[in-house]
């Protein structure tokens, strides 16, 4: 599972958008030094793709991890449906990769995650997944484990018939 965490590196970011095509991902932080990453909410990639245009948010990590307060971006800002200009983005994905001073920026993510994003957990039923996919209209499902880690997504693709069929076959066989 490909997670991002509240405060995300621009050049890492840029790279698992440009090696992935993902429509969206669960956010996780670590309560405190010592503990587990926990799950925190999800962001859609159309959502990162606008804020990486944005580059007045980028911010240096300040020494003790923290952030300034600088203005977010307005919701409608960031949510749009398709992508303006594919190929400025494009541009933009390579040159965070590529130039090094990107590699000190940050973004906080925490102003754009939907932070009520619903998850099950590991062994939740899959016939109560499907209903809650269908009836919410569901794009994709993070599972969680008993301390609230990102164990796995479910996308809709997981669940249509053929494949989820083949999959449980696969499982209920003895090996």
């Amino acid at each position: 599972v490909r997670v991002l965490h509240l405060k995300e590196n621009i050049a890492s970011l840029a790279r698992l958008l440009a090696s992935t095509s993902h429509g969206g991902f669960p956010v996780v932080c670590r309560p405190k030094p010592d503990h587990a990453e926990v799950f925190q909410g999800t962001i859609k990639r159309l959502e990162l793709c606008m804020l990486l245009e944005n580059e007045h948010i980028f911010e240096p990590e300040i020494n003790d991890g923290t952030f300034s307060s600088s203005n977010p971006l307005s919701y409608e800002k960031i949510t749009v449906e398709k992508l303006p200009n594919l190929s400025r983005l494009t541009m933009l994905l390579n040159r965070y990769t590529t130039d090094p001073q990107y590699q000190q920026l940050f973004i906080n993510l925490e102003p754009y995650i939907n932070k009520s994003a619903m998850s099950v957990q590991a062994h939740f039923s899959l016939q109560r997944t499907y209903i809650i996919f269908r009836t919410l209209g569901l794009r994709h499902l993070t599972v969680v484990d008993q301390q609230n880690q990102v164990v796995g997504v479910i996308t809709r693709k997981d669940l249509m018939p053929f494949p989820l069929e083949e999959k449980l076959r696969l499982q209920l066989t003895p090996q």
